[in-house]
């Protein structure tokens, strides 16, 4: 197999052999790769998000994880859970989100600046407010979820 190292394609091509969404929803190290790129998207779009809405004009910068309670949430939301396992609970739930967003990068879908650009276009209110952070971090990533959903198999 000849690998082009700018191309992270190759990581996924057993899965687009298959073209399952099972497989791809329940891939555990898409999920691995996922919760990094997920992670790194949110930390960013938060900080960006914070920054452009500061009212004293600081730059804000924010190391933030998604929670399981947000991913799951998210693909709720979606309409997506039939990509996840079945008795799948919270932490399968993300663990699915973070599969598929690795999957939609790795084929080269969307970039992290696209991923983080879709992220903060989508945040609203005042995610110094746990709450309403939680509430609107949901709100972004079922929209996010959505949009991919035309680069994932329809089976």
């Amino acid at each position: 197999m000849q690998l082009n190292l700018m191309d992270y394609e190759f990581l996924i091509s057993d899965l687009n052999l298959k073209k399952s969404q099972k497989a791809i929803g329940t891939d555990k190290g898409l999920a691995k790769i996922g919760d990094g790129i997920i992670n790194l998207a949110y930390s960013v779009a938060k900080s960006t998000y914070l920054t452009k809405n500061s009212i004293n004009e600081n730059i804000v910068r924010t190391g933030k994880k998604v929670g399981k309670i947000v991913l799951e949430a998210a693909l709720k939301n979606a309409n997506m859970k039939h990509f996840a396992k079945r008795r799948a609970n919270a932490h399968d739930f993300a663990d699915t989100v973070e599969a598929l967003i690795a999957y939609v990068w790795l084929s080269e879908r969307m970039t992290l600046k696209e991923i983080i650009n879709f992220i903060v276009d989508n945040l609203s209110g005042d995610l110094y407010n746990r709450n309403e952070e939680i509430e609107n971090a949901t709100i972004a990533f079922t929209k996010l979820l959505i949009y991919i959903k035309k680069f994932l198999p329809e089976k």
